[in-house]
């Protein structure tokens, strides 16, 4: 790991990102001239309250010039920003067009280019993109030996065994190459990785080129004054992977797929389709049999093998057929064996049942539209002709993808019979108001809904109200998954987590 302020220049210089460099004596734009300046930074950070001696600060996002007050005494070496804080502190300072992209640029740098050293996969799309990566995940670390790492918004592995809970679906792009160099120094040979929209929006993979890159599905999403203003934003920033991936598959079925496909080909960018049942798609997964346990992967209509999944739902199918398509594409053989490891893949918080007597519970991380009505439409497929009663626990987040609000309602309230309105990550938003919000969006006077604030106690009545009635109960419970915490106001408070609760109630 060696980078000097001067080499830093010089990348920043090369990429057109630098305006100028300012140091104690003066201010100029020649990485050369400041050729004296060739000590390494021992560490980089866009914390200042981790700033130690000899550390490259990024000042990106809503840095405060206060945040310096004491960046001398803790030894800072040098800054990069959009403005000159030399009235803050001695360090020189490499003023920058962009912070988040000088960030990414100067990350792959110090970690020594350790995407070079692996084969990157980047998943994106509205819904899917967790499971489709376990599903890649787990027939590349069956190829390989376990040498597949991974970094998704449920976990990062990153010596193809061990799984630690994730911040970002999307890692900062610091985090992000710190990582993939403790990866590569593992021995791993792959990274799948989950890519959001915020990704691009803030340049957190500004710079990295995918070997290859799935895009699954695109619906509305994380609309918001502090997300993507409209549809079209949300869904160009997505569209930024096809230009930096070397091949792309492609969800056949997707919306705009004609859109994707000029973008692609325009960029030279070969595609692959799948699809579920498709005519037409390149990588097709058909079902085998009435009772939805079992699939056939076809190409072109040659048989690749069968697969059966501990995931439920027969959207899954679709994510197992690009999880095959990806895992061809950057060059492994799909035979049987290495379908078989998608057989036991689960994933914590996602399509988790619990059954007690005549009652299912059900705890997944759905949270839009698209989420919740892929959810209630696998509760119709395999049951509904025991016509369930439904109950729905949910919320909706804080600060952020205001639209989820009144699209969760939209896709519920005239296919669940009771709907419980509780706590989410509300962040700095008032849980109450948001809630409040939601049921003022329900239209059905018929539906059962209301506020229970509480997320513990929305869970234990939704279980308690549903054993006191007859026939089969459903009880869906969204939004938080496997999560032992609650965002509010910027912080995670303790939480015991919806499939613990559920957990407990039924035991």
């Amino acid at each position: 790991m060696s980078l000097t302020l001067q080499t830093a220049a010089t990348i920043l210089y090369e990429h057109h990102l630098l305006r100028e460099i300012i140091t104690r004596d003066s201010w100029t734009l020649n990485p050369a001239s400041i050729a004296n300046c060739d000590e390494e930074f021992s560490d980089m950070t866009y914390n200042s309250l981790q700033i130690t001696q000899g550390s490259l600060l990024f000042c990106k996002g809503r840095f405060k010039p206060e945040y310096l007050a004491h960046a001398d005494e803790l030894g800072l070496a040098a800054y990069v920003a959009t403005e000159d804080f030399s009235q803050y502190t001695a360090a020189p300072g490499l003023i920058v067009t962009n912070a988040s992209q000088a960030m990414s640029l100067l990350s792959a740098a110090y970690y020594e280019y350790p995407q070079d050293e692996l084969t990157v996969i980047g998943i994106t799309g509205t819904k899917g993109k967790t499971t489709t990566a376990y599903l890649a995940h787990a027939m590349l670390n069956a190829a390989s030996g376990n040498k597949a790492a991974l970094f998704s918004s449920v976990d990062n592995c990153l010596d193809g065994v061990t799984y630690d809970e994730s911040d970002l679906t999307t890692p900062e792009s610091l985090d992000a190459f710190r990582m993939m160099r403790e990866a590569a120094d593992n021995g791993m040979q792959y990274l799948i990785m989950e890519v959001s929209s915020q990704a691009y929006k803030v340049n957190r993979v500004y710079g990295l080129q995918f070997d290859a890159a799935g895009f699954l599905n695109i619906s509305p999403d994380h609309i918001s004054p502090i997300e993507h203003p409209t549809f079209e934003d949300y869904f160009y920033c997505k569209r930024q992977i096809v230009q930096h991936t070397n091949t792309l598959v492609l969800g056949k079925d997707c919306a705009h797929a004609d859109l994707i496909e000029q973008d692609a080909q325009l960029n030279h960018v070969p595609v692959t389709t799948f699809a579920v049942d498709g005519d037409g798609a390149d990588i097709t997964a058909v079902c085998a049999n009435d009772t939805h346990t079992e699939f056939t992967l076809m190409q072109h209509g040659v048989t690749l093998g069968t697969c059966s999944l501990a995931l439920d739902g027969d959207f899954n199918y679709a994510n197992a057929a690009a999880a095959v398509a990806l895992t061809q594409a950057v060059g492994v053989p799909v035979t049987q064996p290495i379908l078989d490891a998608m057989s036991t893949v689960r994933i914590a918080g996602r399509m988790e049942e619990f059954r007690s007597g005549d009652m299912l519970a059900i705890v997944d991380y759905a949270h839009n539209f698209a989420s919740t009505s892929a959810l209630i439409d696998f509760i119709d497929q395999r049951y509904g002709e025991r016509h369930p009663n439904i109950t729905l626990v949910t919320g909706s987040a804080g600060n952020k993808a205001v639209d989820r609000r009144k699209e969760i309602v939209e896709a519920a309230q005239n296919r669940v019979d009771h709907l419980i309105l509780t706590y989410e990550d509300t962040d700095t938003e008032s849980v109450e108001d948001i809630c409040r919000a939601m049921l003022g969006f329900v239209t059905n006077p018929q539906l059962d809904a209301r506020i229970i604030l509480d997320r513990t106690q929305a869970i234990e009545t939704a279980v308690r109200e549903a054993r006191e009635r007859d026939g089969m109960q459903v009880i869906l419970v969204i939004g938080k998954g496997n999560e032992r915490w609650i965002k509010a106001h910027n912080k995670h408070v303790p939480y015991e987590g919806d499939d613990r609760i559920i957990e407990r109630l039924f035991a």
